[in-house]
C-alpha cells in the first residue's frame, strides 16, 4: 500500500486533467447560469398568484429560488460520477492489471473522483456570479444561510453527502464484476436517486405517507439534508439529529462498498485475473 501523499498526488492530477477542456468549461458555466434563471422562473411561476410572502411547506420563494440553485451546484458536484471507471475497466479487462499494483482502487478512484469534484467546483464560482447577476435583474436573489453555524453545518453535510453518493456509485459500479455492464440498472438507480435526494424538488412537498420515508432514506442524505439546512429548516437537536443520520448512511455505504469490492475482487483472482 502506498503513502496518503501519494493519492493527494492522484486528486492533484485529475484536477488538472479537467481543466485541459478550456471550451467545455465556458459552456458549462454558461449552461449552470442559464439552468439557475429557468428554475427562478419555473418557481416564480408557481408562486404566482398566491400572494406576497406565501410559504408552501415552510418554504418562502426565496428559498425555493435559494434551495433550486445550490441544488443545481450540488448535482454537478455529485454528478462527476467518478466511481464508474471502474465499469470500463472490469469491462475491458483492464482491472486485472490495476490489482497488481500497489494501490487501493477504490482510494485511487476516490482521490479521483476528488480531484475532478474540486474543479467542478471552482467552476461552479463564476457560474453563480453569472446567475446572481441574472436574477438581480428580476429583482432576486440567493439567500445567505441565517447564521455562521448553519454555514458550517451546511458544509459538513455536503461533505457527508459526497461520502454517500461516491459509494453508492462505487457499489453500483462493482457489480460489473458479476453483470459486465450496468447502463440499465444506473439509469433507474440515478432517476431514483434525483428524485428522492430532493434535489429538484424538496422531500417536504412529498405526500404524508412517502415523506417520512423520503427524508430517512440514505437519499434523503445527499441533497436533501444540506440543503434544508441551507435554508434553516434544521436547528439544535434536530440539526444534530440530521447529520449524524447523514454519518450514518456514508458509515453503511461506505462498509457495504467496501466489502462488496473485496468480493469482486477476489472472484478475478479466483477465475485467474
Amino acid at each position: 500500500m502506498i503513502a496518503a501523499a501519494a493519492y493527494v498526488e492522484f486528486a492533484k492530477r485529475a484536477f488538472s486533467r479537467e481543466a485541459t477542456y478550456r471550451e467545455e468549461v465556458f459552456t458549462h458555466i454558461g449552461s449552470v447560469a442559464l439552468r439557475v434563471y429557468l428554475f427562478y422562473a419555473l418557481w416564480s411561476s408557481l408562486y404566482a398568484g398566491s400572494g406576497a410572502g406565501v410559504v408552501k411547506e415552510g418554504f418562502t420563494l426565496q428559498d425555493m429560488i435559494t434551495y433550486a440553485t445550490l441544488g443545481l451546484v450540488l448535482g454537478q458536484l455529485y454528478g462527476v460520477n467518478g466511481a464508474y471507471v471502474i465499469r470500463e475497466k472490469i469491462r475491458e479487462g483492464n482491472i486485472a492489471i490495476d490489482l497488481m499494483r500497489p494501490i487501493s482502487i477504490p482510494l485511487y478512484v476516490f482521490a479521483d473522483t476528488v480531484g475532478q469534484t474540486a474543479f467542478a467546483l471552482l467552476q461552479m464560482v463564476p457560474a453563480l456570479l453569472l446567475a446572481v447577476g441574472l436574477l438581480a435583474l428580476n429583482h432576486a436573489h440567493i439567500s445567505l444561510p441565517d447564521s455562521p453555524l448553519d454555514a458550517v453545518a451546511f458544509v459538513i453535510s455536503v461533505v457527508l453527502g459526497f461520502i454517500v453518493n461516491f459509494f453508492l456509485d462505487l457499489m453500483m459500479a462493482t457489480i460489473t464484476f458479476w453483470t459486465m455492464e450496468i447502463f440499465g440498472f444506473q439509469l433507474m438507480v440515478q432517476f431514483i436517486t434525483t428524485l428522492l435526494s430532493g434535489q429538484i424538488v424538496p422531500l417536504q412537498f412529498f405526500p404524508e405517507s412517502v415523506r417520512q420515508i423520503a427524508l430517512n432514506s440514505p437519499f434523503a442524505a445527499i441533497a436533501s439534508a444540506p440543503l434544508s439546512i441551507y435554508v434553516g429548516r434544521y436547528h439544535g437537536a434536530e440539526l444534530l439529529g440530521v447529520l449524524g443520520l447523514q454519518a450514518l448512511w456514508a458509515a453503511i455505504f461506505a462498509a457495504a462498498a467496501l466489502v462488496l469490492w473485496q468480493v469482486g475482487e477476489r472472484r478475478v483472482v479466483v477465475q485467474g485475473g
